[in-house]
């Protein structure tokens, strides 16, 4: 999220509520796609999906991460921008 979210008290600018919204939002995508990317990986690996699916599922995934990519570009942010801290317990997505 911004620096307007992070702080200890909430900066409601009009001129950023749209891209904390959006931040938000793409967040819990992001949270989404990337269970879904390792469900997809544990079940290729165990053989469950035949190949038309594992097909699929890859380029959907790509789809998806092509469409956070654009948004996020389209917002002005970064990747780490959709981290939330949530404090002792950690950041909120896996830092690659």
């Amino acid at each position: 999220m911004t620096a307007n979210v992070q702080r200890s008290t909430l900066d409601l600018e009009p001129d950023t509520v749209e891209r904390d919204l959006v931040a938000l939002v793409l967040t819990v995508v992001e949270l989404l796609r990337q269970l879904m990317e390792r469900q997809a990986i544990r079940r290729f690996d165990t053989g469950e999906l035949t190949e038309e699916q594992e097909e699929r599922v890859g380029m959907t995934l790509m789809l998806l991460e092509d469409r956070m990519k654009r948004l996020r570009e389209r917002y002005g942010l970064r990747p780490e921008d959709l981290n939330l801290d949530l404090g002792p317990l950690g950041p909120l997505l896996p830092r690659d």
